[in-house]
Protein backbone atom coordinates (compact mmCIF):
# COMPACT_ATOMS: atom_id res chain seq x y z
CA UNK A 1 0.00 0.00 0.00
CA UNK A 2 2.74 2.46 0.77
CA UNK A 3 4.58 1.73 -2.50
CA UNK A 4 1.25 1.88 -4.24
CA UNK A 5 0.71 5.66 -2.34
CA UNK A 6 4.40 6.24 -3.48
CA UNK A 7 3.78 5.41 -7.26
CA UNK A 8 0.34 7.84 -7.36
CA UNK A 9 3.15 10.97 -5.67
CA UNK A 10 5.45 10.36 -8.44
CA UNK A 11 3.26 10.68 -11.39
CA UNK A 12 1.88 13.74 -9.88
CA UNK A 13 4.96 15.26 -9.43
CA UNK A 14 6.00 14.19 -12.79
CA UNK A 15 3.02 16.18 -14.33
CA UNK A 16 2.92 19.40 -12.15
CA UNK A 17 6.65 19.99 -11.12
CA UNK A 18 8.64 21.52 -12.53
CA UNK A 19 6.48 24.35 -13.88
CA UNK A 20 7.02 27.89 -12.47
CA UNK A 21 3.77 28.61 -10.60
CA UNK A 22 2.62 30.54 -7.70
CA UNK A 23 1.76 28.43 -4.49
CA UNK A 24 -2.27 28.44 -4.87
CA UNK A 25 -1.94 26.96 -8.63
CA UNK A 26 0.29 24.70 -7.59
CA UNK A 27 -2.50 23.30 -5.81
CA UNK A 28 -4.74 23.73 -7.30
CA UNK A 29 -3.44 21.97 -10.34
CA UNK A 30 -2.66 18.81 -7.32
CA UNK A 31 -6.63 18.64 -6.78
CA UNK A 32 -7.43 19.07 -10.53
CA UNK A 33 -4.70 15.85 -11.62
CA UNK A 34 -5.48 13.72 -8.06
CA UNK A 35 -9.41 14.04 -7.35
CA UNK A 36 -11.61 16.18 -9.74
CA UNK A 37 -14.01 13.27 -11.09
CA UNK A 38 -12.96 10.96 -8.53
CA UNK A 39 -15.49 8.96 -6.42
CA UNK A 40 -14.85 8.31 -2.60
CA UNK A 41 -16.90 5.58 -1.49
CA UNK A 42 -18.37 3.15 1.37
CA UNK A 43 -20.70 0.52 1.09
CA UNK A 44 -21.62 -3.09 2.33
CA UNK A 45 -24.26 -5.55 2.15
CA UNK A 46 -25.16 -8.48 3.83
CA UNK A 47 -27.54 -11.58 2.84
CA UNK A 48 -28.31 -15.06 3.50
CA UNK A 49 -25.67 -17.57 4.12
CA UNK A 50 -26.19 -20.88 2.10
CA UNK A 51 -28.28 -23.37 3.97
CA UNK A 52 -28.67 -26.96 3.15
CA UNK A 53 -32.04 -28.22 1.47
CA UNK A 54 -32.68 -30.78 4.31
CA UNK A 55 -31.17 -30.98 7.51
CA UNK A 56 -28.26 -33.60 8.69
CA UNK A 57 -28.29 -36.00 11.22
CA UNK A 58 -27.07 -38.77 13.01
CA UNK A 59 -27.31 -41.28 16.19
CA UNK A 60 -25.33 -40.88 19.69
CA UNK A 61 -26.23 -44.57 21.40
CA UNK A 62 -25.37 -44.93 25.14
CA UNK A 63 -22.21 -46.86 25.11
CA UNK A 64 -23.43 -49.61 27.77
CA UNK A 65 -26.60 -50.37 26.35
CA UNK A 66 -26.13 -50.02 22.00
CA UNK A 67 -29.97 -50.94 22.36
CA UNK A 68 -31.37 -48.60 24.56
CA UNK A 69 -33.01 -45.21 23.10
CA UNK A 70 -30.78 -43.05 21.15
CA UNK A 71 -29.69 -39.32 21.47
CA UNK A 72 -30.61 -38.00 17.67
CA UNK A 73 -27.87 -35.20 16.80
CA UNK A 74 -28.45 -32.60 14.63
CA UNK A 75 -25.44 -32.02 12.43
CA UNK A 76 -26.59 -30.00 10.11
CA UNK A 77 -24.02 -26.77 9.76
CA UNK A 78 -25.68 -22.90 9.99
CA UNK A 79 -23.42 -20.57 8.46
CA UNK A 80 -24.64 -16.91 9.76
CA UNK A 81 -25.30 -14.38 7.47
CA UNK A 82 -23.00 -13.74 4.55
CA UNK A 83 -22.10 -9.86 4.58
CA UNK A 84 -19.03 -7.46 2.97
CA UNK A 85 -18.31 -4.17 3.39
CA UNK A 86 -15.24 -2.23 2.11
CA UNK A 87 -13.90 1.63 1.84
CA UNK A 88 -12.44 3.32 -1.53
CA UNK A 89 -11.56 5.79 -3.66
CA UNK A 90 -11.69 5.89 -7.60
CA UNK A 91 -10.85 7.58 -10.91
CA UNK A 92 -11.64 5.73 -13.69
CA UNK A 93 -13.04 7.15 -16.80
CA UNK A 94 -15.73 4.67 -18.76
CA UNK A 95 -15.74 4.46 -22.09
CA UNK A 96 -18.38 5.93 -24.31
CA UNK A 97 -20.33 2.50 -24.40
CA UNK A 98 -20.03 1.86 -21.24
CA UNK A 99 -23.13 2.78 -18.57
CA UNK A 100 -22.97 3.10 -15.05
CA UNK A 101 -24.61 0.33 -13.71
CA UNK A 102 -26.49 2.27 -10.50
CA UNK A 103 -26.68 5.65 -9.16
CA UNK A 104 -23.96 4.74 -6.75
CA UNK A 105 -20.56 3.16 -6.24
CA UNK A 106 -20.21 0.27 -4.30
CA UNK A 107 -16.91 -1.71 -4.81
CA UNK A 108 -18.21 -4.52 -7.11
CA UNK A 109 -17.75 -2.83 -11.11
CA UNK A 110 -15.38 -3.39 -12.93
CA UNK A 111 -14.37 -1.28 -15.66
CA UNK A 112 -12.98 -2.01 -19.26
CA UNK A 113 -11.00 0.34 -18.08
CA UNK A 114 -9.04 -1.81 -15.97
CA UNK A 115 -8.12 -4.20 -18.41
CA UNK A 116 -7.73 -2.38 -21.60
CA UNK A 117 -3.95 -1.20 -22.08
CA UNK A 118 -4.97 2.48 -23.35
CA UNK A 119 -7.85 4.51 -20.71
CA UNK A 120 -10.46 6.35 -22.52
CA UNK A 121 -8.92 10.02 -21.34
CA UNK A 122 -5.46 10.62 -20.95
CA UNK A 123 -4.14 11.53 -17.47
CA UNK A 124 -3.96 10.48 -14.55
CA UNK A 125 -6.34 7.31 -13.03
CA UNK A 126 -6.68 5.29 -10.15
CA UNK A 127 -8.61 3.15 -7.80
CA UNK A 128 -8.48 1.96 -4.31
CA UNK A 129 -10.40 -0.41 -2.59
CA UNK A 130 -10.21 -2.55 0.76
CA UNK A 131 -12.83 -5.09 1.88
CA UNK A 132 -13.58 -7.58 4.07
CA UNK A 133 -16.33 -10.43 3.75
CA UNK A 134 -17.27 -13.11 5.09
CA UNK A 135 -19.13 -16.21 3.49
CA UNK A 136 -20.36 -19.25 4.62
CA UNK A 137 -18.82 -18.50 7.80
CA UNK A 138 -15.28 -17.65 6.94
CA UNK A 139 -14.17 -14.28 6.19
CA UNK A 140 -11.99 -12.85 3.91
CA UNK A 141 -9.60 -9.87 2.97
CA UNK A 142 -10.01 -8.61 -0.68
CA UNK A 143 -7.89 -5.39 -1.86
CA UNK A 144 -7.63 -3.78 -5.18
CA UNK A 145 -4.79 -1.16 -6.00
CA UNK A 146 -5.20 0.64 -9.39
CA UNK A 147 -2.87 3.30 -10.94
CA UNK A 148 -2.67 4.26 -14.47
CA UNK A 149 -0.73 7.30 -16.44
CA UNK A 150 -1.59 7.56 -20.20
CA UNK A 151 0.02 10.08 -22.23
CA UNK A 152 0.07 10.48 -26.15
CA UNK A 153 3.19 8.79 -26.23
CA UNK A 154 3.69 6.49 -22.93
CA UNK A 155 1.36 4.19 -20.75
CA UNK A 156 2.70 3.70 -17.01
CA UNK A 157 0.66 1.54 -14.48
CA UNK A 158 0.92 -0.38 -11.26
CA UNK A 159 -1.71 -2.84 -9.96
CA UNK A 160 -1.84 -4.73 -6.87
CA UNK A 161 -4.77 -7.23 -6.06
CA UNK A 162 -6.02 -9.69 -3.41
CA UNK A 163 -9.02 -11.88 -3.41
CA UNK A 164 -9.30 -13.83 -0.37
CA UNK A 165 -11.97 -16.23 -1.28
CA UNK A 166 -10.10 -18.04 -3.89
CA UNK A 167 -6.78 -17.34 -2.50
CA UNK A 168 -5.52 -14.80 -4.92
CA UNK A 169 -2.92 -12.71 -5.25
CA UNK A 170 -1.09 -10.58 -7.61
CA UNK A 171 1.26 -7.71 -8.48
CA UNK A 172 2.20 -6.08 -11.29
CA UNK A 173 4.03 -2.83 -13.02
CA UNK A 174 4.41 -2.09 -16.87
CA UNK A 175 6.17 0.84 -18.62
CA UNK A 176 5.38 1.22 -22.34
CA UNK A 177 5.99 3.59 -25.41
CA UNK A 178 2.88 3.93 -27.32
CA UNK A 179 2.29 4.93 -30.83
CA UNK A 180 -0.84 6.43 -32.42
CA UNK A 181 -2.09 5.77 -35.56
CA UNK A 182 -4.48 7.97 -36.35
CA UNK A 183 -7.08 8.80 -33.54
CA UNK A 184 -8.23 5.55 -33.26
CA UNK A 185 -5.39 3.15 -33.11
CA UNK A 186 -2.68 2.52 -31.08
CA UNK A 187 0.07 0.08 -30.18
CA UNK A 188 2.78 -0.07 -27.13
CA UNK A 189 5.71 -1.36 -26.14
CA UNK A 190 7.49 -2.03 -23.28
CA UNK A 191 8.34 -4.37 -20.01
CA UNK A 192 6.09 -5.76 -17.26
CA UNK A 193 6.98 -7.15 -13.75
CA UNK A 194 4.89 -9.65 -12.02
CA UNK A 195 4.07 -11.84 -9.25
CA UNK A 196 2.62 -14.70 -8.69
CA UNK A 197 2.35 -17.30 -5.57
CA UNK A 198 1.99 -20.82 -6.99
CA UNK A 199 4.68 -23.26 -7.57
CA UNK A 200 3.74 -24.64 -10.90
CA UNK A 201 4.08 -28.44 -11.83
CA UNK A 202 5.60 -28.80 -8.34
CA UNK A 203 4.11 -31.81 -6.07
CA UNK A 204 6.22 -32.17 -3.00
CA UNK A 205 4.13 -35.16 -1.32
CA UNK A 206 4.52 -37.04 -4.67
CA UNK A 207 8.81 -36.61 -4.92
CA UNK A 208 8.88 -37.27 -1.22
CA UNK A 209 6.38 -40.55 -1.59
CA UNK A 210 8.26 -41.59 -5.03
CA UNK A 211 11.80 -41.26 -3.55
CA UNK A 212 13.74 -44.50 -3.44
CA UNK A 213 17.02 -46.21 -2.67
CA UNK A 214 20.21 -47.28 -5.50
CA UNK A 215 17.87 -50.64 -5.18
CA UNK A 216 14.66 -49.30 -6.55
CA UNK A 217 12.91 -49.77 -2.43
CA UNK A 218 10.73 -46.34 -1.43
CA UNK A 219 12.47 -44.50 1.43
CA UNK A 220 9.45 -43.16 2.25
CA UNK A 221 6.26 -45.71 1.96
CA UNK A 222 2.61 -44.17 1.56
CA UNK A 223 2.13 -44.98 5.38
CA UNK A 224 4.81 -43.70 7.16
CA UNK A 225 3.30 -39.76 6.50
CA UNK A 226 0.99 -40.96 9.16
CA UNK A 227 3.40 -41.10 11.70
CA UNK A 228 4.59 -37.45 10.19
CA UNK A 229 1.88 -36.55 11.87
CA UNK A 230 1.79 -38.58 15.47
CA UNK A 231 -1.06 -41.68 13.70
CA UNK A 232 0.01 -44.65 15.19
CA UNK A 233 -0.62 -48.19 13.72
CA UNK A 234 -1.57 -51.27 16.21
CA UNK A 235 -1.16 -54.26 14.58
CA UNK A 236 -4.92 -56.78 15.92
CA UNK A 237 -6.80 -59.59 14.86
CA UNK A 238 -11.13 -59.65 15.26
CA UNK A 239 -13.41 -62.42 13.46
CA UNK A 240 -17.27 -61.91 13.90
CA UNK A 241 -19.75 -64.91 13.90
CA UNK A 242 -19.11 -67.24 10.83
CA UNK A 243 -16.61 -65.65 9.30
CA UNK A 244 -12.33 -65.86 9.42
CA UNK A 245 -10.43 -64.03 11.54
CA UNK A 246 -9.49 -60.98 10.32
CA UNK A 247 -5.50 -59.35 11.07
CA UNK A 248 -4.96 -55.52 10.25
CA UNK A 249 -3.84 -52.41 11.21
CA UNK A 250 -6.21 -49.86 13.32
CA UNK A 251 -4.98 -46.44 13.11
CA UNK A 252 -5.29 -44.35 16.23
CA UNK A 253 -4.64 -39.99 16.38
CA UNK A 254 -2.47 -38.61 18.89
CA UNK A 255 -5.00 -38.66 21.55
CA UNK A 256 -5.53 -42.25 21.45
CA UNK A 257 -8.67 -42.43 19.25
CA UNK A 258 -9.44 -44.88 16.06
CA UNK A 259 -9.40 -42.91 13.19
CA UNK A 260 -9.45 -46.05 10.99
CA UNK A 261 -10.00 -49.94 10.70
CA UNK A 262 -7.37 -51.33 8.16
CA UNK A 263 -4.50 -49.78 6.05
CA UNK A 264 -7.06 -50.01 3.14
CA UNK A 265 -9.71 -47.79 5.29
CA UNK A 266 -6.65 -45.16 6.96
CA UNK A 267 -5.47 -44.77 2.89
CA UNK A 268 -8.61 -44.26 1.23
CA UNK A 269 -10.57 -41.79 4.27
CA UNK A 270 -7.26 -40.43 5.94
CA UNK A 271 -4.46 -39.86 3.47
CA UNK A 272 -5.91 -37.38 1.02
CA UNK A 273 -6.37 -34.89 4.00
CA UNK A 274 -2.84 -35.57 4.97
CA UNK A 275 -1.31 -34.86 1.68
CA UNK A 276 -2.90 -31.91 1.03
CA UNK A 277 -1.76 -31.32 4.70
CA UNK A 278 1.74 -32.01 3.47
CA UNK A 279 1.55 -30.11 0.19
CA UNK A 280 0.36 -26.57 2.06
CA UNK A 281 3.00 -26.44 4.54
CA UNK A 282 5.63 -27.25 1.82
CA UNK A 283 4.08 -24.78 0.06
CA UNK A 284 3.53 -22.29 3.00
CA UNK A 285 7.71 -22.44 2.79
CA UNK A 286 8.28 -20.89 -0.64
CA UNK A 287 8.52 -17.11 -1.18
CA UNK A 288 6.76 -15.67 -3.71
CA UNK A 289 7.87 -15.55 -7.41
CA UNK A 290 8.51 -12.17 -9.27
CA UNK A 291 9.86 -12.26 -13.39
CA UNK A 292 10.26 -9.40 -16.02
CA UNK A 293 9.30 -9.70 -19.52
CA UNK A 294 8.76 -7.51 -22.98
CA UNK A 295 4.75 -6.38 -23.47
CA UNK A 296 3.05 -5.39 -26.84
CA UNK A 297 -0.11 -4.55 -27.01
CA UNK A 298 -2.47 -2.59 -29.29
CA UNK A 299 -5.92 -0.76 -28.60
CA UNK A 300 -8.41 0.11 -31.32
CA UNK A 301 -11.88 2.49 -30.60
CA UNK A 302 -14.29 3.84 -32.92
CA UNK A 303 -17.72 4.70 -31.46
CA UNK A 304 -20.92 6.52 -32.79
CA UNK A 305 -24.01 5.88 -31.30
CA UNK A 306 -25.68 3.74 -33.22
CA UNK A 307 -22.48 1.57 -33.35
CA UNK A 308 -18.94 0.90 -31.53
CA UNK A 309 -16.19 -1.22 -31.75
CA UNK A 310 -13.61 -1.27 -29.14
CA UNK A 311 -10.92 -4.38 -29.04
CA UNK A 312 -7.81 -4.33 -27.45
CA UNK A 313 -4.68 -6.91 -26.39
CA UNK A 314 -2.08 -7.41 -24.94
CA UNK A 315 1.21 -10.24 -25.19
CA UNK A 316 3.68 -10.91 -22.94
CA UNK A 317 6.88 -12.20 -24.86
CA UNK A 318 8.28 -15.75 -24.15
CA UNK A 319 11.76 -13.84 -22.69
CA UNK A 320 11.13 -14.12 -18.94
CA UNK A 321 13.77 -13.69 -16.33
CA UNK A 322 12.96 -14.40 -12.85
CA UNK A 323 14.26 -11.52 -9.75
CA UNK A 324 12.51 -12.98 -7.26
CA UNK A 325 11.81 -16.76 -5.96
CA UNK A 326 13.77 -19.67 -5.47
CA UNK A 327 14.38 -20.57 -9.15
CA UNK A 328 14.36 -24.45 -8.84
CA UNK A 329 10.46 -24.01 -8.34
CA UNK A 330 9.45 -21.06 -10.96
CA UNK A 331 7.22 -21.26 -13.51
CA UNK A 332 10.53 -21.91 -16.35
CA UNK A 333 10.91 -24.94 -14.29
CA UNK A 334 7.04 -26.31 -14.51
CA UNK A 335 7.55 -29.42 -16.26
CA UNK A 336 11.15 -30.30 -15.02
CA UNK A 337 9.88 -32.44 -12.24
CA UNK A 338 9.87 -35.91 -12.08
CA UNK A 339 9.18 -38.44 -8.80
CA UNK A 340 12.97 -38.13 -8.09
CA UNK A 341 12.67 -34.26 -7.94
CA UNK A 342 13.83 -31.71 -10.36
CA UNK A 343 15.03 -33.91 -13.12
CA UNK A 344 19.04 -32.86 -13.56
CA UNK A 345 20.46 -30.78 -16.66
CA UNK A 346 16.77 -30.16 -17.26
CA UNK A 347 16.06 -27.04 -20.02
CA UNK A 348 14.11 -23.96 -19.24
CA UNK A 349 10.81 -23.44 -20.99
CA UNK A 350 9.95 -19.97 -22.10
CA UNK A 351 6.21 -19.48 -22.36
CA UNK A 352 3.49 -16.53 -23.40
CA UNK A 353 0.89 -14.72 -21.65
CA UNK A 354 -1.91 -12.94 -23.31
CA UNK A 355 -4.78 -10.97 -22.80
CA UNK A 356 -7.33 -9.91 -25.03
CA UNK A 357 -11.06 -8.28 -25.38
CA UNK A 358 -13.62 -6.97 -27.52
CA UNK A 359 -16.71 -4.72 -27.24
CA UNK A 360 -19.39 -4.39 -30.12
CA UNK A 361 -22.47 -2.83 -30.32
CA UNK A 362 -24.86 -2.28 -33.31
CA UNK A 363 -27.84 -0.51 -33.16
CA UNK A 364 -29.75 -2.02 -36.06
CA UNK A 365 -32.94 0.62 -35.83
CA UNK A 366 -34.39 2.79 -33.44
CA UNK A 367 -35.97 -0.52 -31.62
CA UNK A 368 -33.22 -3.33 -32.17
CA UNK A 369 -29.96 -3.60 -30.88
CA UNK A 370 -27.09 -6.37 -30.99
CA UNK A 371 -23.81 -6.22 -28.61
CA UNK A 372 -20.97 -8.64 -28.06
CA UNK A 373 -18.86 -8.15 -25.51
CA UNK A 374 -15.83 -10.87 -24.19
CA UNK A 375 -12.58 -10.78 -22.88
CA UNK A 376 -9.69 -13.30 -22.38
CA UNK A 377 -6.86 -13.37 -20.27
CA UNK A 378 -3.81 -16.44 -20.06
CA UNK A 379 -1.40 -16.01 -17.32
CA UNK A 380 1.02 -19.04 -16.67
CA UNK A 381 -1.56 -21.87 -16.32
CA UNK A 382 -4.41 -19.72 -15.23
CA UNK A 383 -7.03 -19.21 -18.20
CA UNK A 384 -10.29 -16.53 -17.26
CA UNK A 385 -12.68 -16.49 -20.15
CA UNK A 386 -15.76 -13.75 -19.53
CA UNK A 387 -18.25 -13.12 -22.26
CA UNK A 388 -21.89 -12.15 -23.14
CA UNK A 389 -23.98 -11.83 -26.34
CA UNK A 390 -27.26 -10.25 -26.69
CA UNK A 391 -30.47 -9.01 -28.75
CA UNK A 392 -32.44 -6.23 -27.60
CA UNK A 393 -35.64 -5.36 -29.29
CA UNK A 394 -37.74 -2.20 -27.57
CA UNK A 395 -40.84 -2.41 -28.28
CA UNK A 396 -43.03 1.13 -28.37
Amino acid sequence: MRSFLLAICLLITFNVSGQEKEKGKFFKDVYKELFKYSTIYVAGNASNSYETQRPSYFIRTDPDNLYAVPEVIDNTIYHPFDYRYGIGIRKLARFDYEVKGANFYNGTENNVALSAPTAAVKGLEYLIHYEKERERGEEFINERYFIRHTGKYHIAKVEKRTQGNVGFEYSSGEARARLPIGKKFSISAGAIYRTHQRSYGYNPVEIWLNETDENGNALNPWYTLGFEYGYTDHYTSYSMDGLPTVYDWIWMDSDGNVVAYGDKDFRDRVMPDLMNRYNNEIFDTLDPYGEVAPIVGFDYYHYKNNFWLHTYGSWVLPYHHYIKGDEDFNYLNRNNWGVGGLIEDSELEQWSDYNAGIMFGWKLSKSIGVFVEGEYTKFWDSEIYNSSVGLNITLK
